[in-house]
């Protein structure tokens, strides 16, 4: 222990930690790092990458014991597939890249600002809250009578490749509309219906199907469609079980489900009914001076 502090070792760290903190833009620097590194793994955690991402730290570990050892061999192979496993973990999890760079585009403090996401546009609250009473009464009617259903919400993420798939119809969400498209026989009562800001424009659309293993045995493949929408996307899916009648909803790759019509309307209105307008304190004041005056 002595030899190391008369080395000078504990001396050049100190120094080495010092000139550190005394630029502001290096302790940025590393706050920004480590922020990225947990929100990787945060990310990591999520998804079905975890399991590979622990495959992947043991050959990691393996390598450098290999490379410490002097085991050429093996240390000429695992470098070889090493090369290779960049270009392998890009295309086996595509999807889930995909996925990080859209919240990354999605993030609420700075987006909105930026790209003005209709989610805070007030201008759409009437609308959203309408449409979100209509499918929570629709919800509760299609539960009743075991019709299955599957409602996507549309939210900052672009659907309009979904859209595509289906028949445009363009019409304000009523229960009646939506009762009608479910019911078993119709020619769209397979599909699921599209909601952009609080309008019904389309029906019969096809979505992704999620490849979650989790997923139970008792859900199909509208639970698998849904829960597939709400990976590949922000938007907000509600599905009813054509089996058992329950109501779930699925958002970012996660199911609620056995819910009730007042818990679906709450979270739908936290999640899709913008906040209202709130009036500047320079307007309230005026407002009150001028009620005021009158009196």
């Amino acid at each position: 222990m002595a030899d190391w502090f008369e080395s000078g070792t504990l001396t050049m760290v100190f120094n080495n930690f010092r000139a550190i903190t005394q630029d502001p833009r290096n302790i940025l620097d590393i706050l920004i790092v480590a922020f990225v590194v947990y929100e990787v793994i945060a990310l990591v955690r999520k998804t079905r990458a975890a399991q590979v991402a622990k495959g992947a730290g043991v050959l990691l570990v393996g390598y450098a014991v290999a490379y410490a050892l002097e085991l050429r061999t093996v240390t000429y192979l695992m470098n070889a597939v090493l090369q290779i496993g960049f270009l392998a973990l890009i295309v086996l999890f595509q999807p889930e890249l995909r996925r990080a760079l859209e919240q990354v585009g999605r993030t609420d403090k700075w987006a909105s600002n930026l790209f003005h996401s209709r989610r805070t546009d007030p201008s759409l609250r009437g609308k959203w809250q309408n449409a979100c009473l209509a499918i929570c009464d629709a919800a509760e009617q299609l539960s009743d009578t075991n019709t299955g259903a599957l409602i996507v919400l549309e939210r900052g993420s672009n659907l309009s490749e979904i859209i595509r798939t289906g028949t445009a119809i363009n019409a304000d969400v009523n229960p009646e509309i939506l009762g009608t498209i479910f019911y078993e026989g119709t020619p769209l009562h397979d599909g699921a219906v599209v909601v952009r800001d609080g309008t019904l424009k389309a029906a019969g659309c096809v979505l992704p199907l999620s490849d979650n293993l989790e997923i139970g045995k008792d859900m199909g493949t509208r639970h698998r469609a849904a829960l597939g929408m709400s990976e590949n996307s922000d938007a907000v899916v509600v599905v009813v079980s054509e089996e058992t009648g329950i109501i779930s909803m699925a958002k970012n790759g996660v199911l609620i489900r056995r819910l009730d019509r007042q818990n679906l309307f709450n979270l739908l209105q936290e999640e899709l009914v913008p906040p209202e307008e709130k009036e500047s304190k320079k307007a309230l004041f005026w407002r009150g001076k001028n009620e005021k005056k009158k009196d």
